[in-house]
């Protein structure tokens, strides 16, 4: 039996897994659904998102084996994928260290936030602000290029 038929077998599987529950939280209502909710009884939702779990788990299953196989078969893509993770992680390291701990004390859920946390997140915005100058500059630079030629 090939993997084309297991797989599809595992498709069908889940599919008619997912219908049936589907079906069993429809037939419950939403008032039930609301009560269970509210008094934190999931045995309603409990069996779909565990087919969702898979599926999900499958599918970045797959998407890593395909994405790895293809990175290790083709040395040219194995260096370009290089070069961008080496380019990402240099704006995170200067957004890290472009960015100070404040020193202002802020409260997270009672405790206090200290300046290494506050670091990272002045961090994490300071590399959105230059990753998004990056990609507005690539795309003026492309329409550019596309109207002179």
């Amino acid at each position: 039996m090939g993997l084309h038929k297991i797989l599809r077998i595992v498709a069908a599987v889940l599919s008619v897994l997912g219908i049936v529950f589907l079906i069993r939280i429809i037939a419950k209502g939403d008032e039930a659904i609301k009560v269970a909710s509210l008094t934190g009884d999931t045995e309603i939702i409990d069996p779909m998102a565990w087919v969702t779990y898979i599926i999900f788990a499958i599918t970045v299953a797959f998407v890593l084996f395909f994405v790895l196989k293809n990175l290790f078969t083709d040395t040219s893509s194995l260096k370009n994928t290089l070069i961008g993770v080496g380019a990402f992680l240099l704006v995170l390291l200067i957004a890290y260290f472009v960015s100070g701990g404040d020193t202002t004390i802020y409260k997270y859920n009672g405790a206090a936030v200290t300046a290494g946390e506050s670091q990272m997140v002045g961090a994490g915005l300071v590399a959105f602000y230059i990753l998004m100058v990056v990609a507005a500059l690539s795309m003026v630079v492309t329409g550019v290029k596309k109207m002179i030629s």
